[in-house]
This record gives C-alpha cells, sequence and structure tokens, in this order.
C-alpha cells in the first residue's frame, strides 16, 4: 500500500527493519531515510485516523473472498 503512494522500497524495507545486516552496521544504519522514514509513517498514522473515523476504505488488490471468511 505504501508502494503504490510513492514511497521508495527501500525506505519501507528500512521502517519495517529487514535486513541482512549484522548488530554492529544496523545501529550505524538506524537512522538512514530518517526524513522520508518520518514522512512515511506521517502519511499512514493519517491514514489510520480516516479509517478510524469511517472514512471510505480503499479495497487491497488480491483474489475475491468469499462470504463468511
Amino acid at each position: 500500500m505504501l508502494n503504490e503512494k510513492g514511497f521508495r522500497a527501500d525506505v519501507i524495507e528500512r521502517q519495517l527493519a529487514h535486513s541482512g545486516q549484522d548488530e554492529l552496521r544496523g545501529a550505524y544504519n538506524r537512522a538512514e531515510y530518517l526524513p522520508e522514514r518520518k514522512k512515511m509513517m506521517q502519511h499512514w498514522a493519517d491514514y489510520l485516523d480516516k479509517l478510524k473515523a469511517g472514512a471510505e476504505v480503499i479495497p487491497l488488490r488480491g483474489a475475491p473472498r468469499t462470504p463468511g471468511e
């Protein structure tokens, strides 16, 4: 969903802490992409606030669900 909003995959992966690096290198890279990550997380928070307030929900792409799932 964030990809569809124009956020770069490497920024999303860094926020999700998906990395194959050791702990020492991870400590140095903690602030990598921080301005973009902050913007992305604010966008996500705004989206969740809209859902909570009853905004229109955008269906995600995928196989159609059958009733009762």
